[in-house]
């Protein structure tokens, strides 16, 4: 597994270039909203946002948004698109763990997509998660099943080969979490070597902070 991390700056103007990204933001937002009743009094943060483009598509259901990416690159294509469509619900916020960032606020939705295999450590940031859910808000996580490291062509910032899903579920359960349950959110097929076609899950799995829990 890579030791360093991988520079999304260099790829954010073409990110949603990509169909099977494009499809895979229907198909978590159709998981995620299926599974966490989304309403107009919700506020929502979404950890390792990207350009938006699952994001955005939770904008007309809530409240507010808070995007959060620790890449500059992502994040200004976000923006521009927070500005053609003239937002005002929707903002980014720059987040870098290993600069020693941390999150803020109070949410009643946090998410993340496709992110937490790009995190090192993930128990402290299950911490952060619990501490900015309001009570009784949700934490809905969507990544890779065990993939063996096969997942992407370069590995490159990627610390974890997909995530055995009764060892996550005791780190929502460890870092406070009640009510953890797990599904299948998605496929993503992509070809490989030799005519291959590679097939790999993604799941989701959420979990709601207790409503007499304030930290």
């Amino acid at each position: 597994m890579s030791q360093e991390k991988r520079n999304f700056d260099r790829g954010a103007g073409s990110w949603d270039d990509n169909p099977v990204r494009v499809k895979l933001s229907r198909d978590l937002f159709r998981a995620i909203s299926g599974r966490i009743a989304l309403t107009p009094a919700m506020d929502m943060l979404d950890f390792g946002c990207g350009t938006g483009l699952v994001t955005l598509r939770f904008q007309p259901h809530v409240r507010s948004i808070t995007g959060v990416d620790s890449s500059r690159g992502m994040l200004d294509q976000f923006d521009k698109k927070i500005a053609e469509l003239k937002l005002t619900n929707v903002r980014t916020a720059l987040v870098d763990l290993d600069r020693g960032d941390t999150l803020t606020g109070s949410y009643d939705l946090v998410t993340s997509h496709m992110t937490l295999h790009h995190v090192k450590h993930i128990e402290p940031l299950f911490a952060q998660f619990h501490h900015i859910a309001a009570p009784g808000g949700h934490l809905c996580v969507a990544d890779l099943d065990l993939d063996g490291g096969k997942f992407h062509d370069d590995n490159t910032g990627v610390f974890h080969f997909g995530f055995d899903r009764d060892a996550l579920r005791r780190v929502f359960t460890k870092a406070g979490f009640v009510d953890v349950r797990d599904g299948d959110a998605a496929e993503v097929v992509r070809p490989g070597g030799d005519a291959e076609i590679r097939r790999f899950t993604v799941f989701i799995m959420s979990g709601r902070k207790p409503e007499n829990v304030l930290a």
